[in-house]
C-alpha cells in the first residue's frame, strides 16, 4: 500500500472501458449514473449526453433485467449517432441473465458479489461446514465462467462492486457486516477472475459510512497485494446525500483514499441531478492530482504506521467527551448561525497554557500534517495538537471539497485533537465553521447534527427522491441524535442504512416503506403521507424533540 505521506498512485494493470483507459498510468476518471428508467431510451440517452457534456467520462445505467440490458444497447446506438462515444456500464443486481445480455452490449458490466449468485439476504446466520462453504465458492466460479467468456468475446470490462448494504447472508455469517466481510466478498470473485487470467476488472467497495468505506478499500488492497493482484479501484461513498453534506462526506472518504495513492476512477454520489456530480468529482480529482511530484516531506519513515489500526490519542474534551474541537479565527460577531466554534482563536491563550498548533509546509497538505503528527506521536508528545489550514477560496463548495479532502485523512488518523480552518476571504465565516463540524461528522468522530443518508437514485427509483430528501430534512433536521436514511429502492436500502435509526425506502411506484433500523414497520405508504408518518413513528418511539 502506498505511503500516506508521499502522494504516489498505487500501480495497477490497465483496463479499457470502450475508448477510456483506467489505471495508474492514466488520469483518474470521473463518472456518474443515470436516474432515468433505462427502458425510456430517449430520456436515458439525453441524460447520458448531459453527463458527458458536463465532463463525465463513463456513465452507468441500471439493468434489472434482460430488457433493460437490451435497452442499454439501444441507448448506445442513439448516442453514437449523435457523436457521443461515452462508454456505458450496465449495473446488475440479482440477475445473471441480465449480466450475460449486457456484456455483449455495454462497455462494462458491474456485478455485486452480494447478490449475483447468492440469494437475496434475509440477515440470517448460517453455519457452513468447510465442504459446504467450498461448494458455494464453486457455485460462484460456475456462474462467472460464462460471463467471463462473453466479456472476452466483446472486449467488455467487469466491475466487481461490493456494497456494505448488500453482503450475502453467507458472508455475513462468517465475517459479519464488516469491512473485512466486504473485502472477502470481493476477493472470492477476484480469485476466480485471476485464475482465468481475466484482467479487465475494476473494484469498488462502497458504503454510506465513510469509515467503513475507507477501511474496506484499504483491506481489499492489502488482500490483493498479498495475492499479487493489481486491479484498479473505483472510489465512492454511496448514499452520500444532498448539498453540503454529500460533498463533504464524499470528499472525506474519496479524498482520504486518494491521499493514500488509492483510486483510479471516482463517482461522487449526490441526491441531485447526475450531471451535477461531475464538477464536484472533477474538482476533487484535480485538486488531489495537483499534489503529484510535490516536494519531499521530512519525517516520512515513521515506524509502526498501520492505517487499519488508528490509535486513540485525543486529549481535548467537549462536554466531558474526548472529541476533536473546532477552532475559528472569526470573532463572535462574525458567527451569526446556530453552530458556534468551540474556541475562538483570540481566546486560546486564556484557555490553554500549552497547545500545539501545526500547519502544513507542503502542497501535499494531509501528507505534511500526518508526517508531523506521527513524528509527534513517536516522540512521546503529551500535549494536545490542533491542525490549522488556511484557504484562499471564496466559493463555499470549493472550500468544502478542498478542506474535506485535506482534513479527512488527518481526522481519520485519530492523531489530532482539533481542526482550525482559516478562510479569511470566505463571504461568511458561518460556512467555514459549518464545514469544520461537517468534516468531523463525516469522519464519524463527532456528531453535531442529524445525519442524513440518501442515495442519488437510479432507474430503480419509482418516486421523487430529491423532493423526498428535502422534505425529510425539513421535518427532522433538528433531531441531531438520529441518523435517517432516504433510499430509492429495496435493493440496497435496508442494508446501506444498516446503522441508521430510521429509513424511508422506496417500495413501489410513488409508495414508501418505513424502517426502524432494519425492521420494516410500515409498508407501501403513499409518498404524500410518508413524511408525516415518519414523524409519527419517531414520536411514538419517544425519539422526537421539539425544534428550538
Amino acid at each position: 500500500m502506498p505511503s500516506p505521506f508521499d502522494y504516489r498512485r498505487r500501480s495497477t494493470v490497465t483496463v479499457r472501458v470502450g475508448n477510456v483507459t483506467i489505471g495508474s498510468e492514466w488520469p483518474i476518471r470521473v463518472q456518474s449514473m443515470t436516474n432515468t428508467d433505462t427502458n425510456d431510451v430517449e430520456r436515458s440517452a439525453e441524460q447520458c449526453l448531459r453527463i458527458a457534456q458536463a465532463g463525465g467520462e463513463i456513465v452507468r445505467l441500471t439493468a434489472q433485467g434482460v430488457r433493460e440490458a437490451e435497452s442499454i444497447g439501444m441507448i448506445s446506438n442513439l448516442l453514437r449517432k449523435q457523436g457521443c462515444d461515452v462508454p456505458l456500464v450496465a449495473d446488475i443486481h440479482f440477475n445473471p441473465r441480465a449480466a450475460l445480455a449486457a456484456a455483449a452490449l455495454a462497455e462494462k458490466v458491474r456485478i455485486n458479489p452480494g447478490n449475483f449468485v447468492d440469494p437475496a439476504r434475509k440477515f440470517n446466520h448460517i453455519d457452513y461446514t468447510p465442504e459446504q462453504y467450498q461448494a458455494e465458492l464453486d457455485r460462484i466460479r460456475e456462474a462467472l465462467l460464462p460471463l467471463i467468456q462473453i466479456c472476452r468475446d466483446h472486449n467488455t470490462a467487469l466491475r466487481i462492486g461490493v456494497n456494505h448494504g448488500s453482503l450475502s447472508d453467507r458472508i455475513m455469517s462468517r465475517y459479519g457486516n464488516t469491512p473485512a466481510g466486504m473485502a472477502e466478498s470481493a476477493m472470492e470473485f477476484l480469485r476466480v477472475l485471476n485464475a482465468e487470467h481475466f484482467t479487465d476488472v475494476v473494484i469498488s467497495m462502497k458504503a454510506s459510512n465513510v469509515v467503513v468505506m475507507v477501511e474496506a478499500v484499504r483491506r481489499v488492497v492489502r488482500a490483493m497485494d498479498s495475492e499479487g493482484m493489481r486491479f484498479p479501484l473505483h472510489l465512492g461513498v454511496t448514499e452520500a446525500g444532498f448539498g453540503e453534506d454529500g460533498r463533504i462526506k464524499s470528499a472525506v472518504g474519496i479524498g482520504t483514499l486518494l491521499a493514500d495513492g488509492l483510486g483510479d476512477t471516482v463517482r461522487v454520489s449526490l441526491s441531485e441531478p447526475p450531471e451535477d456530480e461531475i464538477p464536484v468529482a472533477r474538482l476533487l480529482v484535480d485538486y488531489i492530482a495537483g499534489r503529484k511530484n510535490h516536494p519531499e516531506i521530512a519525517g516520512t519513515l515513521c515506524r509502526g504506521y498501520d492505517p487499519l489500526c488508528p490509535p486513540p490519542m485525543r486529549r481535548l474534551s467537549v462536554d466531558g467527551k474526548q472529541t476533536p474541537v473546532v477552532i475559528a479565527s472569526a470573532t463572535p460577531e462574525e458567527i451569526t448561525g446556530s453552530m458556534k466554534p468551540d474556541i475562538y482563536a483570540d481566546r486560546l491563550a486564556e484557555i490553554y497554557d500549552q497547545l500545539l498548533v501545526i500547519t502544513p509546509d507542503n502542497i501535499n497538505i494531509p501528507g505534511s500534517l500526518l508526517a508531523q503528527l506521527h513524528e509527534l506521536a513517536e516522540s512521546g508528545n503529551t500535549l494536545p495538537v490542533v491542525v490549522k489550514v488556511t484557504y484562499g477560496d471564496t466559493d463555499p463548495q470549493t472550500l468544502q471539497v478542498k478542506a474535506a479532502a485535506d482534513l479527512g485523512p488527518v481526522v481519520m488518523s485519530h492523531l489530532c485533537d482539533g481542526i482550525w480552518i482559516e478562510a479569511p476571504d470566505a463571504p461568511a465565516q458561518d460556512t467555514v465553521v459549518q464545514t469544520a463540524f461537517s468534516i468531523l461528522q463525516a469522519a464519524r468522530v463527532r456528531t453535531t447534527k442529524t445525519e442524513f443518508i440518501s442515495c442519488p437514485s437510479c432507474g430503480r427509483t419509482m418516486f421523487d427522491l430529491q423532493k423526498a430528501v428535502k422534505d425529510v430534512q425539513a421535518a427532522t433536521a433538528h433531531l441531531t441524535h438520529l441518523r435517517i436514511a432516504v433510499m430509492g429502492c429495496i435493493v440496497n436500502g435496508p442494508g446501506e442504512m444498516a446503522d441508521a435509526d430510521y429509513g424511508y425506502v422506496g417500495a413501489a411506484r410513488n409508495c414508501v416503506s418505513l424502517f426502524r433500523n432494519r425492521e420494516c414497520v410500515k409498508m407501501n405508504i403513499p409518498q404524500e403521507q410518508a413524511v408525516d408518518q415518519l414523524v409519527e413513528l419517531i414520536k411514538a418511539d419517544g425519539q422526537w424533540k421539539q425544534p428550538t
